[in-house]
């Protein structure tokens, strides 16, 4: 039995994303949230397999909740209900563990769908939010860097590298890289070895730091 928290301040699609899910033989709305903060007390009390987590709520939205929920009970897949795809929240959700989007607009059938792919261990990213993703990494890796530092330091970084840089800075994990750039993960831990070999350290926490530094001030 799939075990499912809803966190939404609008009773009316939690109740419906309940009614929806409970008709399957194999899922269980065992709490409904209106708040991160209750979201959050939820997982600790119920430790569902799946929390469906809106982001503008009360009290605690739905970032944060994720965020401490993915620090203790990293076990819990969090998907982020969403009705819009704006860059700020996409990116902020994603770097804090996100494991998915799922669109509030779509039909009911998706909706369980989705929930079970999740359960697969999928990382589910609508079109909508793929291409935000995309453009937005398109439109700030060509100048997001300081290329007289790199060329001090005699660091060259392929386009490809660039943008997994970026996403490495912005704290996506390599199956989250995967995903936005429609690349094994295998394919990104590749790539991520030989930047990592390129500027000298294989600590995660180290190459952020450094890779930082690689960029223009502004986007630091």
């Amino acid at each position: 039995m799939v075990r499912i928290v809803i966190a939404d301040d609008q009773r009316l699609m939690r109740e419906g994303l309940q009614t929806i899910l409970q008709l399957e033989d194999d899922m269980d709305v065992v709490c409904t949230a209106e708040n991160g903060r209750e979201a959050y007390e939820a997982a600790g009390i119920y430790r569902p397999h799946i929390v469906l987590m809106d982001i503008k709520m009360p009290v605690m939205d739905g970032i944060e909740a994720m965020k401490l929920i993915k620090r203790e009970y990293p076990k819990t897949i969090v998907l982020i209900l969403t009705t819009f795809a704006e860059d700020k929240y996409i990116v902020a959700a994603m770097a804090g563990g996100a494991d998915g989007f799922l669109l509030k607009d779509i039909a009911a059938e998706r909706v369980v769908l989705t929930v079970r792919e999740a359960m697969e261990g999928e990382l589910l990213l609508p079109p909508v939010i793929a291409a935000k993703l995309a453009s937005r990494l398109t439109a700030t890796d060509t100048y997001d860097f300081d290329e007289t530092k790199l060329h001090k330091m005699g660091l060259f970084f392929t386009e490809r590298e660039r943008k997994i840089i970026l996403l490495l800075i912005e704290g996506y994990s390599n199956k989250q890289i995967a995903v936005t750039l429609f690349m094994s993960e295998g394919t990104v831990r590749n790539y991520v070895s030989v930047i990592y070999g390129k500027i000298g350290t294989n600590d995660r926490r180290a190459a952020v730091a450094i890779m930082k530094e690689l960029l223009q001030s502004e986007y630091r």
